[in-house]
């Protein structure tokens, strides 16, 4: 039997994955939150690329969104709580202002994780090789910018408008009661950045690192 509008089996799903219209939006290709508003209402109607990747998201049928038909939970889908992230270059944030929400930037390219992650976070590839043998360039590293760094961990950073991708130690703390911290890449060629004495700030912290297939 059809359920309902497509709107009301959007809202549906998107209620049971307790997530707001602007957390979804964050999940999704180059959509606003008052798309996904307009959507529910019945206003408008997604185009079918937003139906497949809400179908992804939601893990279900996608001729149940669109119809009614089918199952409205899918097993055989990625987990219902799977994030579609956003992949994002490193032109983006060498010159992006850190104290702005990256979310409200289109990018083209996603990938999915079911990694507990906040809505602010976003995948790089890696360039260069200042973190070999660990990470190679072309493997993708997601950031979460609301995740404070702990010792040992991998952060991405800003010097002045160098984007850096390099692992975490504490250095202590200053007369203001901040904390200073050293970035030490993995290959020996590199150099170490201090931020005793450079610029240098967190971008956010790697909390998945994604490997494609290569040869050894």
């Amino acid at each position: 039997m059809v359920q309902g509008t497509i709107g009301e089996r959007i809202r549906q799903k998107r209620k049971e994955l307790k997530l707001t219209q602007k957390e979804l939006a964050r999940r999704m290709k180059e959509v606003s939150h008052v798309a996904i508003s307009q959507w529910e209402s019945n206003t408008t109607k997604p185009n079918a690329e937003n139906l497949y990747d809400l179908s992804i998201l939601f893990g279900c049928d996608l001729s149940w969104l669109l119809k009614g038909e089918g199952q409205s939970s899918n097993v055989a889908s990625i987990n219902l709580n799977g994030n579609m992230v956003p992949i994002i270059s490193y032109n983006i944030l060498e010159t992006w202002d850190i104290a702005q929400p990256l979310q409200m930037m289109k990018e083209e390219e996603h990938i999915m994780t079911d990694v507990n992650i906040s809505v602010f976070a976003f995948a790089v590839r890696v360039l260069g090789d200042s973190m070999k043998p660990d990470f190679i360039e072309g493997d993708i590293v997601i950031i979460d910018p609301e995740i404070k760094p702990e010792p040992g961990e991998f952060v991405l950073a800003r010097n002045q408008n160098n984007v850096l991708f390099r692992k975490y130690r504490e250095d202590g703390s200053d007369l203001k009661g901040g904390s200073h911290f050293i970035l030490t890449p993995l290959n020996k060629d590199y150099v170490q950045v201090v931020s005793r004495d450079q610029d240098v700030r967190i971008i956010g912290t790697m909390v998945e690192h994604r490997i494609y297939r290569r040869k050894r």
